[in-house]
């Protein structure tokens, strides 16, 4: 009796351990956020422990900058991860990885004017004439380094680029930029994730930066 006795209780306690591990997986946290914009049929995903930024901080962000996004009609959202997070690391250098994302309409001349080019330089001068340009009008970020320039083709006819670069701040602080920019198949939408940090740190975090900027997702109404 004593040794069924026992069985029944080495398999008590082994269903009791499963039980256990089952409500522990069932209570962790989340792995990702997903940000999604329902009505561009738009989302991407970031690391659970980010922090989004609230849309009045990035309001008064674009309004004391002069910035044309949250107006139109657009949408925009942020999330950084540093440990003080906050809009001004959009414009300026970030320790940590910080993710700026915006779906905005396009104008008829906007979208006439659309081109793999356009969309390079959405945010930042990276093709040679927009950089050009920037140098006459006292751009303040120099030593543009180009690390990708690939075209992309998505389903439903969305496409685009995604451009890799660095760029230093004054001071000598170089950041790396990681941007996906597309466009539907009427170029009357412009869709756009940027993400960036110190080129030390995007270095040591390229994986965590390939899979937010793969998970950008356009379904094009």
């Amino acid at each position: 009796m004593a040794r069924k006795t026992s069985r029944i209780g080495k398999v008590l306690c082994g269903l009791g351990a499963l039980v256990v591990a089952v409500a522990a997986t069932g209570c962790a946290a989340p792995q990702f956020t997903y940000v999604t914009d329902g009505s561009a049929n738009t989302y991407f995903k970031v690391p659970y422990g980010w922090h989004k930024i609230s849309g009045s901080s990035l309001a008064a962000l674009f309004n004391s900058s002069g910035n044309v996004f949250g107006r139109n009609g657009s949408w925009d959202v942020a999330y950084d991860a540093a440990s003080a997070p906050t809009a001004t690391h959009l414009f300026s250098p970030a320790t940590e990885p910080f993710a700026f994302a915006f779906v905005a309409p396009l104008s008829e001349s906007g979208s006439n004017a659309m081109s793999y080019n356009g969309l390079r330089d959405v945010m930042l001068p990276v093709t040679l004439q927009a950089r050009a340009t920037a140098v006459r009008a006292r751009f303040p970020l120099t030593g543009f380094r180009l690390l990708r320039d690939n075209r992309l083709s998505l389903s439903q006819g969305v496409h685009g680029v995604r451009d890799t670069f660095d760029y230093t701040y004054p001071g000598g602080i170089t950041d790396t930029f990681d941007q996906v920019a597309l466009t539907n198949p009427d170029s009357t939408l412009l869709y756009v994730l940027q993400m960036h940090c110190l080129a030390s740190c995007y270095s040591q975090n390229q994986r965590e930066f390939n899979a937010i900027m793969s998970s950008f997702t356009v379904r094009s109404p």
